[in-house]
């Protein structure tokens, strides 16, 4: 299969779904990049405590947000 056709099929494949599925997807991907993040941040931060690496976390998404 093509990306193309792979690409047309997923989204066939989203439109079939509900509102409440759609959004459980998007939250889902949404805490997998702020985990991702995390272990970033504690890369960089290796004596961070966890409140530490939250307040940096929040940081980073505020940023990206443009606040």
């Amino acid at each position: 299969m093509k990306p193309e056709e792979a690409l047309q099929k997923q989204i066939a494949l989203y439109r079939e779904m509900s509102r409440e599925q759609r959004v459980r997807i998007a939250l889902g991907l949404h805490e997998l990049a702020c985990e991702m993040a995390r272990v970033g941040i504690r890369r960089q931060h290796p004596s961070a405590t966890p409140e530490e690496v939250e307040a940096l976390l929040r940081q980073r998404l505020e940023m990206a947000r443009g606040t």
